[in-house]
């Protein structure tokens, strides 16, 4: 049987790619644990922009810090231009509150002892008069240790104030979001 010289070319030209593509698939001279180490690290960066890119940037403020006892007739505690509001009969007890304001490039306050609960919402206010201008509503962000946001608080942006405000029911660290 007489094949055509371009069925035989095509024929071998098949074979030799089908051989080919046998082999390791890598390219030579990369450690294998080196995609997924990129992967690895890819996925924190991605997750740690997601968690942060709603945290609104702001000029650094002096630090400040404040304690003051609030009891059961309620009180409200100034620090860092940010405004804790206890209404009365939120707490039991009287507590020693304290509240840092750091010197950051988020607003954010830090209240303490860390857990206190109220028995009725306190009202925490926070400036954003020196932060960047988003047209996006701000809002009160609850932030983990690592200052990664766990929750966005419901909250009232008052843009001519440049002040928002939420609802706590209980202490942890917040900063505004947007």
């Amino acid at each position: 049987m007489n094949v055509p010289a371009f069925v035989r070319s095509a024929l071998l030209g098949g074979a030799t790619v089908l051989v080919l593509s046998c082999g390791d698939r890598s390219p030579l001279g990369v450690n294998a644990r080196a995609p997924t180490i990129q992967g690895d690290l890819l996925d924190s960066l991605v997750q740690t922009a997601q968690q942060s890119a709603g945290l609104l940037r702001c000029s650094p403020i002096a630090a400040d810090s404040v304690t003051q006892t609030i009891g059961p007739a309620g009180g409200a505690l100034v620090v860092g231009g940010q405004t804790l509001s206890v209404p009365p009969g939120a707490l039991s007890d009287s507590v020693s509150i304290t509240a840092v304001a750091p010197s950051d490039t988020l607003n954010r306050v830090v209240f303490q002892p860390e857990g206190l609960t109220f028995q009725q919402p306190a009202s925490l206010t926070m400036s954003y008069a020196n932060c960047s201008a988003i047209s996006a509503a701000k809002r009160i962000a609850y932030l983990n240790a690592s200052g990664s946001i766990l929750e966005y608080l419901p909250s009232v942006d008052d843009p001519s104030a440049q002040a928002v405000t939420a609802n706590l029911s209980h202490f942890s660290d917040y900063a505004i979001a947007w």
